[in-house]
């Protein structure tokens, strides 16, 4: 049966036989929490502990933002988490976590922070960054999972980690989705059934940019074993091998514009969801390199490596992210 806690004293009071694993949450728990909760369980094993936390934390709501209008569900909260597999839910108040107020020091998510989530909610990596080294603090875990569809806060995280040297393993796991392919969001259930149906757009066009992705890298892997495909393509046009030939030039082609050809395929749907009733507001789409969140620009034609293709849009009052990872250049 999960223990439910409210302080930190009675928490670092338990026992510990083996690894402790956290899954960090501001309450609302759904089938994506519930996945982190699985793999933390598999991840500390039969005689290891797993702990998940509900805070909703003030720190990283910015002004009109849906601080009180958060859901707070702590009672399912618990049901989901002992379903899943956890030892403790971990619900501190404000003032167990902020003694005293607000911190004076803070976390700084510096240059990284400042970009794409950074830029449209300033001041917010700088509140989950605080609230989570708090929580590793105060729940001393061995380590810690943190969801893919966070990809941006998931990068922070994992950079404060090493830079200020905390002694905790970092795991991501993957974005769960509804069958529709809608990210789980605690905010999915703001949206109406309208709202939904334009709100699919986020996702239709992360799939189509990774469409386009793989028909680009699958191109680039033939260039690879055909060098000479342009002279090889001006041969088979000689020869009125006119199909042979345009496949050809197409191989001859794919590498240069990679990096464009994604957003273009992935802004085509996010432009006709502009057109719905209710609109799409796009707030961004980005590809970025996952390491520091720079944009992969139109012109690395050679770029090689991790990437991550991330949107952030507005349906009627919500508004919701998403992103899927894509590895250009694999090697040969």
């Amino acid at each position: 049966m999960t223990t439910t806690l409210r302080t930190a004293p009675e928490l670092h009071a338990r026992t510990r036989a083996g690894r402790r694993a956290v899954v960090m949450t501001m309450g609302a728990l759904h089938e994506g929490h519930a996945t982190l909760v699985r793999t933390a369980r598999a991840i500390a094993g039969p005689d290891g502990e797993v702990v998940v936390t509900v805070f909703v934390n003030p720190l990283q709501f910015g002004q009109g933002e849906d601080l009180d209008r958060y859901p707070r569900t702590l009672e399912a909260d618990v049901k989901i988490a002992e379903q899943a597999g956890a030892d403790v839910v971990f619900a501190p108040a404000v003032d167990e976590v902020y003694p005293g107020g607000e911190p004076q020091v803070r976390i700084s998510a510096g240059p990284m922070g400042e970009r794409l989530e950074g830029g449209s909610r300033p001041g917010h990596f700088d509140g989950m960054l605080t609230v989570v080294a708090k929580l590793l603090h105060l729940t001393r875990p061995d380590v810690a999972l943190f969801g893919q569809k966070d990809a941006q806060q998931l990068a922070l995280i994992r950079r404060m980690v090493r830079d200020l040297n905390f002694g905790v393993e970092i795991v991501g796991v993957p974005t769960v989705r509804e069958e529709d392919g809608l990210a789980l969001s605690s905010r999915n259930r703001y949206l109406s059934p309208k709202e939904r149906r334009t709100a699919l757009a986020l996702s239709q066009a992360l799939f189509a940019g990774s469409d386009r992705h793989a028909a680009q890298e699958a191109l680039r892997a033939r260039a690879r074993e055909v060098p000479a495909t342009r002279a090889r393509a001006e041969a088979l046009s000689a020869i009125g091998e006119s199909r042979a030939a345009a496949d050809a030039h197409a191989v001859a082609k794919a590498v240069p514009g990679a990096a464009a050809a994604v957003r273009a395929a992935a802004r085509l749907v996010l432009d006709e969801a502009a057109r719905l009733d209710p609109p799409l507001e796009l707030d961004y789409l980005a590809l970025v390199d996952p390491s520091d969140f720079t944009e992969i620009t139109d012109h690395e034609d050679e770029y090689i490596g991790e990437a991550v293709l991330a949107v952030a849009a507005r349906v009627g009052t919500t508004r919701l992210i998403d992103n899927i990872p894509l590895t250009f250049g694999a090697a040969s």
